[in-house]
């Protein structure tokens, strides 16, 4: 099978190599890819949201299946477009995926079917939002409604600071036209969950829980990042509240798409907040996280490509979808000062031995040598019995690789370790 992966990112590094894994593949081709992922897979040099160019590619190379991963191309239609070419997918098409593209769209489907989340209220205007503000409970969570590189969201702690929040992305077009729109919400409180789940609109398996890190220094202090490293699975997330969030969250959010005529296949992200008043979803995304499928997808023990075909085919039901009893850890290596400015074009030096641990994000090969092209550079993972284990492996790992202005938190997984522990 000839495989084609929309995409160019650490996430898609990791699917790609589980991919791999898949005896019938014959050749994956990487739409960018990077210079990382060129060991792996052919890179072709047409950006993810060219989707004419994407389904070109497609056609004149004879492409089995095609895997779309980042938020844009779904949003913008590439499944639409690929399946209208006769080439099967694996991702929402772009109605089901508005669930990630407008924030007021997700917050009105759970208003609508009764789906637990934070209290909102929906601006178009900068000046009605202000009034609002004038009384509202501080703190406050401001939402750009549209993509926004997963920066449009800002915890206000302050009334200055939100009214800021508000003048930045409605008058300053700080995410340009993702923000002519707003959610202001609720701000709650709890610990964060991820989790991912396959689903073909009918059946629904969620993938093993994750705890990301958001902030860009130790301690949970600096700047909202990315994602700086996760931990799987989220010792929080206990066998209780998975069966309380199927029943309330998971089956209601498809059930709720299939009846606005959306249906959703593909990956779809909850992002959870276990408040004192039970779980509620913060955010939806129509696709894998990022960094959280290179700590998902290292415990997968069911052929992904055969997950993924099922998805599609609508067969989901039909098949086991299992993981491995065990702990996984994702520390990210960044270029020092992002996520703001940093310098790039610094050689890296990762052993041999450890390359199938190290998901490549934003580097490039250059005169042959992989050079850091990017803010998050490599994820490094690293799986075991104990999350302790699996952490210091990945630590451990992280000490052997090198290049100029590395950067990472040198306290990833430790929260969930403390859980672990009952601290």
């Amino acid at each position: 099978m000839k495989i084609l992966v929309v995409g160019g990112g650490g996430r898609e590094h990791a699917i790609i190599k589980k991919i791999k894994e898949n005896k019938s593949v014959t050749e994956i081709f990487a739409l960018p890819g990077n210079g990382g992922i060129a060991a792996d897979a052919t890179c072709v040099d047409i950006g993810a949201k060219d989707i004419e160019g994407i389904c070109d590619f497609a056609v004149e190379n004879s492409i089995d299946y095609a895997i779309v991963a980042p938020d844009d191309p779904l949003v913008l239609g590439a499944v639409n477009a690929l399946e209208e070419k006769g080439i099967p997918c694996f991702g929402p098409r772009a109605e089901a995926a508005i669930i990630e593209g407008s924030k007021v769209f997700s917050k009105n489907l759970m208003k609508k079917y009764g789906i637990p989340t934070a209290k909102y209220e929906v601006f178009d205007n900068a000046k009605a939002a202000l009034d609002y503000l004038k009384d509202a409970p501080i703190p406050t969570v401001i939402k750009a409604d549209g993509l926004a590189l997963g920066k449009g969201v800002i915890i206000a702690e302050t009334r200055e600071a939100a009214c800021d929040a508000v003048n930045s992305i409605m008058e300053d077009k700080a995410f340009g036209k993702s923000g002519d729109r707003i959610v202001i919400e609720e701000f709650l409180t709890g610990p964060e969950v991820s989790v991912l789940a396959f689903t073909d609109g009918k059946t629904l398996y969620p993938m093993v829980s994750s705890m990301d890190h958001k902030r860009a220094c130790d301690g949970d202090k600096g700047l909202n990042t990315g994602g700086m490293g996760t931990v799987a699975p989220n010792p929080y997330y206990t066998a209780g509240i998975a069966k309380e969030c199927m029943e309330s969250i998971f089956m209601p959010t498809v059930n709720a798409m299939n009846a606005e005529g959306r249906s959703f296949k593909g990956c779809l992200y909850f992002g959870l907040m276990l408040t004192p008043n039970g779980p509620k979803v913060i955010e939806y995304n129509c696709r894998f996280g990022d960094p959280e499928t290179q700590v998902v997808l290292p415990l997968l023990k069911t052929d992904l490509l055969t997950v993924m075909q099922a998805v599609t085919n609508g067969t989901l039901g039909d098949i086991k979808v299992e993981f491995e009893d065990a702990h996984a850890c994702c520390v990210i290596m960044a270029s020092k000062g992002y996520p703001e400015k940093y310098d790039k074009g610094f050689e890296i030096s990762i052993p041999e031995n450890i390359n199938d641990k190290v998901f490549v994000a934003g580097a490039a090969l250059k005169a042959g040598k992989l050079v850091t092209s990017g803010g998050r550079v490599l994820g490094v993972t690293a799986t075991a019995d104990s999350l302790g284990e699996a952490i210091n492996k990945s630590y451990s790992y992280v000490k052997e690789i090198s290049f100029d202005n590395a950067y990472y938190r040198n306290d990833i997984g430790k929260k969930a370790l403390a859980a672990t522990e009952g601290e």
